[in-house]
């Protein structure tokens, strides 16, 4: 069954990898927010 775990780390790390980059492209879009009320 090394298969099974095998398929979970990859999902898990594609998931992962997937949050990471929704939330860095969420805190960019708030740092622009930020930068253009504070400009």
């Amino acid at each position: 069954m090394w298969y099974f775990t095998w398929i979970l780390g990859v999902l898990l790390a594609c998931s992962m990898a997937i949050i990471n980059a929704l939330w860095l492209e969420r805190s960019y879009d708030l740092d622009a927010d930020s930068d253009s009320k504070a400009g």
